[in-house]
């Protein structure tokens, strides 16, 4: 399991390989990159400012994987989630999962990111030419984390 909280951007094909090299055993490696959007709600973006709470922030994300493992049969998982000022393309999560088959792979990666969109302490600041506003978690996000309870 990686988890791993940084500025930096990452190197999604590098962090998929790192997945499947010397496991002849997954069958199946599923992702999802997030990236900035130009747009929010019809306003354009300048810039995306992501904060988070060190240690915390890395300990909810270990605890989703956790989930993740706990529910479906998958060998590894890697969440990389970038803060500091971001602009519109800059990559913002990555989200893969190895499996043996690629439904638990599919499932487990959608649930990690439904829960990481609504459970992790990040928080979001859009500038834009109007200026800067804080942005609340979406009822969307919060109807697709809910399907996942048992």
């Amino acid at each position: 399991m990686t988890v791993r909280v940084q500025t930096q951007d990452f190197d999604v094909g590098f962090e998929i390989n790192q997945l499947r090299v010397a496991r002849p055993d997954v069958g199946a490696v599923v992702s999802f990159v997030g990236q900035v959007r130009d747009l929010n709600d019809g306003n354009t973006i300048a810039t995306l400012t992501l904060e988070h709470y060190p240690g915390m922030t890395e300990k909810s994300l270990e605890t989703i994987v956790s989930q993740a493992k706990s529910r479906w049969n998958i060998m590894d998982a890697t969440i990389i989630h970038r803060v500091g000022t971001l602009q519109p393309l800059d990559q913002i999560v990555l989200v893969a999962v190895s499996s043996a088959h690629r439904n638990e792979a599919f499932s487990a990666c959608e649930f990690m990111m439904d829960y990481l969109k609504t459970e992790a302490p990040f928080w979001k600041k859009e500038a834009t030419a109007e200026g800067e506003q804080w942005l609340e978690a979406k009822e969307t996000d919060e109807t697709a984390r809910k399907r996942w309870e048992k």
